[in-house]
C-alpha cells in the first residue's frame, strides 16, 4: 500500500446551523448544502452553503462562526451571496458550492449551477463568481460555465476542489453521463476526474479519471481534496444502489493516481438524529491547531450542516 491506514479521530459536535429554526428569510427555507469553510480572519470562520427556497431552488449564502467554537454563531447573511442566474443559462434552476479561493483581497468562487431540461432530470455545470468585498457578495465572471458539457460528461461536470499551484489551477471535479433507474426513478452516475488551467477560467474538455465506482457504487462525487506535505488527501462521498449515501476517503502521491482507503475516514452516521441515515459532503478546515470537519446529514443537508474536531490523526 501507498500509506499506512491509520484512521483518525473525529468527535462529533453536533448540528450548527439548523435550517428549520434559523432560517430568516424565504430563500433560507431548508437546507445547507455542500458546507465549504473557510478562515475570514483569526476570530471568524465563514461557512458558505447552499440554502433551498420553498421551491427547492437553492441560492449561496453563508454563516459566519466563531473559530474558537464553531457552535458559536456569528451572523447569517441577509441575502444569497450569489443569487440564480437568468432563464435559460445553465445555472437558473440552483447553485451550489464548490469552492472557494482566496487571492489576497479577491475571492474566487467556484460554484454548481443547476438547470431544468425535458428529457432528464437535470444538467449540472460549473461557473466562477468573484467577490471584491471580503465574500459579502459574488459578482459572475460569465453567464456561461467555465467547466461546461463535454463527450465525459455530457450531463454533470461539477467543480468542488480548486488548488492554486505553482503557477497552474489544478481542479477536481464529478463528471457524470449516464443515469441509474432505482425503483424507476433516475440517479445520475457520475465519477471524480483532474484537470488543470493557466488562468483558472479555460479548462480542456477531458480530463483525468481520478476514482471510479465500486461494487453496487453508481456515483461518487463531491471530491474536496488537501495538499499535505507533498502528498494529497481527498474526502468525497459515495453513493450506491442498496442506498447508502456516506463519505470515503483517498490518498495520492500526485493529485492524479489516487488509492481508495474509504476505511480510514473515521467518522460515521449516529444511532439517531439528523445524521442517522447519512453522513455526507464532508469539508475539512484547521485553525491553529485544530482541524475541524463540516459535513451534511440526512437527506442530503435538509436539517442543515454540522462538524466534528479531529482528535487523534
Amino acid at each position: 500500500m501507498m500509506y499506512p491506514k491509520k484512521v483518525p479521530q473525529w468527535e462529533k459536535k453536533g448540528l450548527i446551523y439548523n435550517a428549520s429554526s434559523l432560517k430568516t428569510n424565504d430563500w433560507l427555507y431548508n437546507s445547507a448544502l455542500t458546507p465549504t469553510p473557510i478562515l475570514l480572519n483569526d476570530r471568524v470562520i465563514r461557512v458558505y452553503f447552499g440554502a433551498r427556497d420553498r421551491g427547492g431552488v437553492s441560492r449561496i449564502g453563508y454563516v459566519d462562526l466563531n473559530a474558537d467554537n464553531p457552535s458559536d454563531i456569528l451572523g447569517i447573511s441577509a441575502e444569497p451571496v450569489l443569487d440564480i442566474g437568468q432563464p435559460g443559462c445553465f445555472d437558473d434552476n440552483g447553485i451550489i458550492l464548490g469552492d472557494i479561493i482566496k487571492a489576497g483581497e479577491v475571492m474566487h468562487m467556484y460554484y454548481v449551477g443547476f438547470q431544468k431540461v425535458e428529457k432528464v432530470k437535470f444538467l449540472a455545470f460549473s461557473g466562477l463568481a468573484i467577490s471584491y468585498d471580503h465574500g459579502n457578495s459574488f459578482q459572475r465572471v460569465s453567464k456561461s460555465p467555465v467547466l461546461d458539457r463535454s463527450e465525459e460528461g455530457n450531463y454533470i461536470r461539477a467543480i468542488h476542489t480548486v488548488i492554486y499551484e505553482d503557477g497552474i489551477w489544478k481542479i477536481w471535479y464529478a463528471a457524470g453521463d449516464t443515469w441509474t433507474y432505482i425503483s424507476s426513478t433516475p440517479f445520475p452516475n457520475y465519477h471524480i476526474r483532474y484537470s488543470e488551467s493557466p488562468d483558472g477560467i479555460s479548462f480542456p474538455k477531458e480530463g483525468r479519471v481520478c476514482i471510479q465506482h465500486e461494487g453496487d457504487e453508481y456515483r461518487i462525487g463531491r471530491p474536496r481534496v488537501y495538499k499535505t506535505n507533498d502528498d494529497y488527501e481527498m474526502y468525497y462521498t459515495k453513493g450506491s444502489i442498496s442506498g447508502t449515501y456516506l463519505p470515503g476517503k483517498a490518498t495520492s502521491k500526485n493529485g492524479i493516481k489516487w488509492e481508495r482507503q474509504d476505511n480510514t475516514v473515521g467518522i460515521e452516521v449516529s444511532p439517531t438524529g439528523w445524521d442517522s441515515q447519512t453522513l455526507c459532503y464532508p469539508s475539512l478546515l484547521t485553525v491553529g491547531e485544530k482541524t475541524y470537519m463540516f459535513y451534511n446529514g440526512n437527506n442530503m443537508g435538509a436539517d442543515g450542516f454540522g462538524y466534528a474536531v479531529l482528535v487523534e490523526k
